[in-house]
C-alpha cells in the first residue's frame, strides 16, 4: 500500500502509468473535448482548461476528478483496455447518474469514443507500455522572455487591466495563474470614459496595462469586405481609425497624465491571412492585414509622445507562439482580434444533423502558453523600465565562443578547410553590434596570443561583421580571467554584478564566478546565447539618452585620460583638463533631460549618497511638492561626458546626489555641491543653513566624504542617516581648475 498526497492503492494498479499518458477526455459516444489532457504529479489537470477539470486524486483505488473549488466532478466507475490496447476509463458523476464520459490513453483517431467493454470497478489492468518522450523545448514564455540573467526576483504586487473582452480573459486567466499579484479591471470599448479613479488608490499599482480594442479603432464597416474596392474607402477607414486611436489612447491614459502611473499599451494583432480582394492588392491598404500593422506603426508613435508609457509587442507574442493557437479569426470577424478559446461556443446544445466537434479537434489552442508569455511580457517590461539586474557590459571569450573551434589550432593555413562561420557565430557578431546600440559595454577577455589573433582576426572573421576596435577594452593574453575581468571593471566604472561573462568553458565561468560570485556567466550552449543577451529584460533599455548611446566613445575618453593622469602631477593634471560644467534644474517630468536624470539615478551604485531608487511617479510627487533636480553636465578636452549627475533638492536640503563615476576624481563632485548651495540658498534670499544626508550602503564609498571636502560639519547620525550642514556664514569649497558654463 502506498499513500502520497495524490494517491492511496496499490501502485501496479493505476498510478505510475496515469501522469506518464497524454488522454482523450469527452462524453460517452461524442466527439472528445481534448486530446491533450495531462494528469500532472503534483495533482493538476493541464492540456485541458475548464473549471469543472482542475485537479485529480486516486482514492480507494478510483480516480477522482475535481472542479476548481475542490469539489468532486468525475469517478472513475469502469476500468478497462479497450479493443485497441488502450487505458480507457469510464466516468460517472454524482450530479447525474445518466451522464457518462470518456477518460482514453493515447486515441488513435478522432472518431467518437467508444463505450468501455464490460468490466468490473477496479479492476486490474496490466500496465501499458509508457508513451515515448518527445522534446519538449523551452517553454513559450520562457523562448520569448529568457530568465537567464535574473537574480532580484520580480514582486509585482498589483496591477490594473484596462481593456475590452480580450482584457476580461487576461483578467480570468491572471487571477487564476498568478496568485501573488492582485489584479483590478477596468472594461474600455468605444471611446469610454473612464472612473475619476482607479478601483484602487494609484500609489498601490506596480503598473497598468491597456488593451485598446481593434473593433473599436476600425468598426464594423470592415464586414462589408466590397467596401474596399471602392474608391477612397480604405484610407478613410485608415485615416478615422487614427483620430479613434487618437482620442481612445488619450481617454486610457488618464491615470498616466494625472498620476504618473507606469502604463504598458498593447498593440494590435495582426490578422493571419491576408484579405484582399485580389492578390495583386495584397499588401494594399485594402488588405485588413496591411492597415492592421499601419495601425501598429500609428500606435507606437503615440505610445511614445507619453511619459512613463511603453508599447508593449502582443502582435510578436502571438506570432511567435503561432497565431494559429491563438487568434480566432480562422472563426470570427478579422476585427474581433481576440484569443480562441471553446467557452463561447454552444458545445453542440442545440441539435445538428451532424454533431459539432470539439473546436480544439481541428484548431489546437495554446491559450495557457499564450497567457503566460503575455504577463512574463508584462513583468519584464516592468524589470527592463525599473532596470532590475540590468546589464551594463557584455565580456566576451573568442575559441568556441565568438567562432567555432580554437584560432591557434582550427584556423592554421595549412588546416583548411577552416570551420564555418555561418549559423551562431554571425549571429554572435551581430548581437554585438545591438548591445552597442543600446549603450551596453562589450569586451574581449581571451586567453590567446594578442599579436597571433590580431593578425588572423580577418581570416577567422570573415564576413568582417566585427573587428577587434568594436570592442570598447580588449583583454589577450595568457592572465588568469578573473584578473582580467577587475581591470575591464574598473576601466568601465561598474560592479561585477552589472556585467554578463561568456565563454564556453565551464571550468572557466566557474573560476570567474569563484572569484566573482555576483557576475553572471553563460556560453555553455551557443544556440542560447545570442536569444539570451538580445531578448533578456535586463539588457533592454527604456530609452536610449544621448549619454546611453556615447558611452562606448566616453569610456575610450576616459581610458585615455586616465593614462595621461598617470603620466602628470595631479595638479597639473586637473589644470590641464579644461573642465567646463553646465548645469539644468529640471521642474517637471516633460523636460527632455528628465528621462536622462531618472536612468542616471537608478543605475548608480558607488556616487549615490543614499543608495534609493525612484519612480517616475515618485519624482513626480517630488517635483509637484516643490523639490527640484539640479542635474549637470561635463565636458573636458577629451570628450564630452554629457549629463552625468544630478542633485535632489527641496526646501535647504540636498536629498539625495548621484553623479557617474566616469568624471570622479575630477573634484566635480566638489563643485556642483557648490552650486547647489548657491541654488537653495538663492531660494530663500540669503544664506541659511544647508542640510545633506547620506546613508551609507555598500557600494558608495566614493561619496561618503563628499560633504565634508566641501565644508560641511557632521551632526550626529539617527536612523542610519548621517546628516551634515552647510552653517549660514560658511561657504563651500570651489575648485578653481573648473569653470561653469552659462551658456
Amino acid at each position: 500500500m502506498i499513500e502520497t498526497k495524490t494517491f492511496r492503492g496499490q501502485s501496479t494498479i493505476l498510478s505510475p502509468q496515469l501522469t506518464e499518458m497524454t488522454w482523450t477526455f469527452g462524453a460517452e459516444g461524442q466527439f472528445p473535448l481534448t486530446t491533450t489532457l495531462k494528469l500532472t504529479p503534483d495533482g493538476k489537470i493541464v492540456g485541458y482548461s475548464h473549471p469543472n477539470e482542475s485537479f485529480w486524486r486516486i482514492e480507494n483505488h478510483k480516480l477522482l476528478l475535481l472542479k476548481e473549488n475542490g469539489e468532486l466532478m468525475w469517478r472513475a466507475a469502469k476500468v478497462v483496455k479497450n479493443q485497441d490496447g488502450l487505458l480507457t476509463m469510464l466516468l460517472d458523476t454524482p450530479e447525474d447518474p445518466n451522464t457518462h464520459f470518456i477518460l482514453q490513453q493515447n486515441p488513435a483517431n478522432s472518431a467518437p469514443i467508444p463505450a468501455p467493454e464490460q468490466a468490473s470497478a477496479g479492476s486490474a489492468m496490466p500496465a501499458p507500455a509508457p508513451a515515448q518522450a518527445q522534446p519538449s523545448g523551452i517553454p513559450d514564455a520562457e523562448y520569448l522572455f529568457p530568465a537567464d540573467l535574473e537574480v532580484t526576483p520580480t514582486k509585482v504586487k498589483k496591477v490594473l487591466l484596462i481593456g475590452s473582452c480580450l482584457t476580461a480573459l487576461y483578467l480570468e486567466q491572471f487571477q487564476k495563474r498568478y496568485p501573488a499579484t492582485a489584479f483590478d479591471y477596468v472594461p474600455y470599448n468605444f471611446v469610454s470614459v473612464l472612473p475619476p479613479a482607479p478601483p484602487a488608490p494609484v500609489g498601490e499599482y506596480d503598473f497598468q496595462y491597456i488593451q485598446i480594442p481593434l473593433r473599436s479603432v476600425i468598426t464594423d464597416r470592415i464586414i462589408w469586405g466590397f467596401r474596399f474596392n471602392e474608391a477612397g474607402f480604405a484610407n478613410t477607414l485608415l485615416q478615422d481609425a487614427f483620430a479613434v486611436i487618437d482620442v481612445m489612447l488619450d481617454a486610457a491614459m488618464v491615470y498616466n497624465k494625472q498620476h504618473g502611473l507606469l502604463a504598458f499599451v498593447s498593440n494590435f494583432i495582426v490578422p493571419q491571412m491576408n484579405s484582399a480582394s485580389s492578390i495583386h492588392g495584397r499588401g494594399s491598404m485594402n488588405d485588413i492585414a496591411a492597415l492592421v500593422r499601419r495601425l501598429n506603426e500609428y500606435l507606437s508613435s503615440k505610445v511614445a509622445e507619453y511619459n512613463n508609457a511603453y508599447l508593449v509587442d502582443i502582435d510578436a507574442v502571438a506570432s511567435s507562439i503561432g497565431k494559429r493557437f491563438v487568434l480566432d479569426d480562422m472563426i470570427y470577424f478579422y476585427s474581433h482580434g481576440a484569443v480562441a478559446y471553446q467557452d463561447w461556443d454552444d458545445f453542440g446544445s442545440i441539435a445538428r444533423n451532424e454533431p459539432i466537434p470539439p473546436l480544439e479537434q481541428s484548431y489546437p489552442i495554446k491559450r495557457d502558453a499564450f497567457v503566460d508569455a503575455v504577463f512574463r511580457q508584462a513583468v519584464c517590461t516592468y524589470r527592463s523600465v525599473k532596470q532590475i539586474d540590468q546589464v551594463k557590459a557584455v565580456i566576451f571569450d573568442l575559441d568556441n565562443t565568438l567562432w567555432r573551434g580554437q584560432i591557434a589550432e582550427h584556423y592554421r593555413p595549412e588546416a583548411r578547410p577552416w570551420p564555418r562561420t555561418d549559423g551562431w557565430p554571425l549571429g554572435i557578431w551581430e548581437t554585438i553590434h545591438h548591445l552597442r546600440a543600446r549603450g551596453i559595454l562589450v569586451a574581449i577577455c581571451s586567453k590567446n596570443d594578442y599579436d597571433y589573433v590580431k593578425e588572423r582576426w580577418a581570416d577567422v572573421v570573415d564576413p568582417n561583421f566585427v573587428s577587434l576596435d568594436d570592442f570598447a577594452s580588449v583583454k589577450i593574453n595568457w592572465t588568469p580571467k578573473a584578473q582580467n575581468i577587475s581591470e575591464i571593471c574598473k576601466e568601465f566604472n561598474i560592479k561585477p554584478k552589472s556585467v554578463v561573462f561568456v565563454d564556453d568553458n565551464p571550468v572557466e565561468r566557474a573560476a570567474v564566478t569563484s572569484a566573482f560570485p555576483e557576475i553572471r556567466a553563460i556560453g555553455g550552449n551557443p544556440y542560447l546565447t545570442r536569444r539570451i543577451l538580445l531578448w533578456a529584460a535586463e539588457t533592454q533599455v527604456a530609452r536610449l539618452t544621448e549619454e546611453s548611446s556615447r558611452r562606448e566613445e566616453m569610456i575610450r575618453s576616459q581610458i585615455d585620460r586616465e593614462e595621461t593622469r598617470s603620466s602628470m602631477d595631479r595638479d597639473d593634471f586637473l589644470a590641464s583638463l579644461n573642465c567646463e560644467v553646465s548645469f539644468t534644474i529640471i521642474t517637471n517630468t516633460d523636460q527632455p533631460e528628465f528621462g536622462r536624470a531618472l536612468e542616471l539615478t537608478n543605475k548608480t551604485n558607488q556616487f549615490n549618497t543614499t543608495g534609493k531608487r525612484w519612480s517616475f511617479e515618485e519624482v513626480a510627487d517630488f517635483l509637484k511638492a516643490g523639490g527640484k533636480l539640479l542635474c549637470f553636465r561635463v565636458k573636458d578636452r577629451f570628450t564630452d561626458y554629457g549629463l552625468v549627475g544630478v542633485l535632489y533638492v527641496k526646501g535647504t536640503e540636498i536629498v539625495q546626489y548621484v553623479m557617474s563615476c566616469r568624471v570622479l576624481g575630477m573634484e566635480i563632485e566638489e563643485f556642483v555641491v557648490a552650486e547647489a548651495v548657491q541654488l537653495l540658498r538663492s531660494d530663500h534670499n540669503g544664506n541659511v543653513d544647508i542640510i545633506a544626508l547620506l546613508k551609507e550602503t555598500p557600494d558608495n564609498t566614493p561619496c561618503r566624504e563628499v560633504y565634508l571636502r566641501t565644508g560641511f560639519r557632521e551632526l550626529l547620525s539617527s536612523n542610519n542617516m548621517r546628516t551634515f550642514v552647510l552653517d549660514s556664514d560658511e561657504v563651500p569649497f570651489i575648485p578653481l581648475h573648473i569653470t561653469k558654463n552659462t551658456k
